[in-house]
């Protein structure tokens, strides 16, 4: 009894834990909608793009090149020749120094410094890794002109997007289209094959009416010949013909015929 006492007791906690550990597990996701805010195409109107830190992980010997190292990839955009302010973080001074850029590469950017005094004791010696505090309105303006680029790159990738779907469909459903238009024209094909035979039909059954009609018109031909004949007048004149004729053959003949008195 006492073991199944404590097996009863183990599977309770067993069971208890399983749903604290199914609770702490589950997240609470909305029903509808997205996590985070897509911003794909936009920049965050409640960000100052042109402050940003970094840095310093080399400089020259005479202190006066520095190569910054920056979490944000923003400064991309800078180019050679655009001017910066910084400030040395945790380092009290009223007037930022000023900076040339010289080299931009991903992650990393290199600084030309007109004037380190302005932020830096120049007596205190500046070491590597110090976290500098950047303002360039330069970087902001090319911020937010990438910004507006990006959005008309997005458009295109839409474009593009919808003519290879487009294409792809295309491609997919070649052979159904193949049968389709093969199908549209076979029946265009029997279309005029029904024409054909409906067109040679009407013509043997006009053949066999026009011989029905010749035969008609024949009859009524041969039937008004023979009225022809039977109606016909002669003249006098073949009188004097038929004598000569038989004069000719030795035939008895009677006196020759007078001529007809004219009146």
């Amino acid at each position: 009894m006492k073991g199944f006492g404590e097996f009863v007791l183990f599977l309770l906690i067993f069971v208890h834990s399983a749903h604290i550990s199914a609770n702490v597990l589950t997240p609470n996701l909305p029903d509808e909608g997205q996590l985070v805010k897509d911003n794909n195409a936009f920049i965050d109107p409640n960000v100052d793009y042109s402050k940003f830190m970094g840095r310093v992980s080399d400089k020259s010997d005479d202190g006066r090149i520095f190569k910054v190292k920056v979490e944000n990839n923003n400064t991309k955009f800078l180019k050679a020749g655009d001017v910066v302010f910084f400030k040395v973080s945790n380092h009290p001074s009223k007037d930022p120094c000023k900076a040339s850029v010289r080299t931009v590469e991903d992650f990393y950017f290199s600084i030309y410094v007109i004037d380190l005094a302005a932020c830096w004791n120049l007596k205190k010696y500046f070491p590597r890794g110090m976290q500098l505090n950047f303002d360039s309105r330069k970087l902001s303006q090319r911020v937010f002109e990438a910004s507006k680029y990006r959005e008309i790159l997005l458009l295109r990738k839409d474009s593009f997007l919808k003519q290879l779907n487009d294409i792809n469909h295309y491609l997919w459903t070649f052979e159904q289209q193949k049968v389709k238009e093969a199908a549209k024209y076979d029946a265009k094909v029997n279309e005029i094959l029904r024409e054909k035979r409906l067109a040679l039909d009407n013509l043997m059954n006009k053949k066999e009416e026009n011989i029905i009609l010749q035969h008609e018109l024949l009859k009524k031909l041969d039937s008004i010949d023979e009225s022809l004949n039977h109606y016909k007048v002669e003249r006098q004149e073949y009188l004097t013909d038929r004598w000569y004729m038989d004069h000719e053959q030795s035939l008895p003949v009677m006196r020759r015929p007078r001529n007809l008195k004219e009146r």
